[in-house]
């Protein structure tokens, strides 16, 4: 059992343009890919946990988000990085589900299935649901100032790690196993 990383995609992984699902809207932040690629060529198994109201909301369905993550995890292998699961919510907020983040369901059924050591693990966001994930769930935290850099206010919660983006998480991740 070893330690991942945890991400949040929109704002994160990604440029926020409220519910991306179409493949021709996907775009990544800069500094992404190589901050991807530094932890999965550290070993890292790179997880995804995602809300994604959009579908609760009819906006677009479940086949279209899978067929936008087999793309992106396509595009991220061209550039030597694994994900190794991504793990959404399908619900709106009003629906009080297990699975939305905060709530830690996702990320408890990742380390499962995936064999994974929460303790050993980060995750990485921009927004104070991450981080309250993260915490609530036994994770190091990193908000990352990308997307909403945590200035959304929903959760009074604090990481453990502030940086710009996700590749200097990823510089401050691997320095840290030093």
């Amino acid at each position: 059992m070893s330690g991942a990383i945890f991400l949040d995609r929109d704002g994160t992984i990604n440029i926020d343009k409220n519910y991306v699902y179409k493949i021709e809207d996907w775009e990544f932040l800069p500094n992404a890919i190589e901050g991807l690629r530094e932890l999965s060529l550290k070993g890292y198994k790179l997880v995804i946990i995602t809300n994604q109201s959009g579908i609760g909301r009819g906006y677009y369905t479940c086949h279209d988000m899978e067929k936008l993550h087999h793309h992106v995890i396509s595009l991220l292998k061209k550039n030597s990085i694994a994900i190794a699961g991504i793990y959404y919510c399908p619900h709106e907020p009003s629906d009080n589900c297990r699975c939305r983040k905060p709530e830690t369901e996702l990320l408890k059924k990742a380390a499962t299935e995936l064999n994974i050591n929460i303790e050993e693990s980060y995750f990485i966001g921009d927004k104070t649901c991450d981080i309250k994930m993260g915490k609530d769930g036994g994770c190091k935290t990193i908000m990352v100032k990308t997307g909403k850099g945590g200035k959304d206010g929903e959760y009074n919660v604090l990481p453990d790690f502030i940086v710009s983006d996700l590749y200097e998480a990823a510089k401050l991740i691997v320095s840290s196993e030093s």
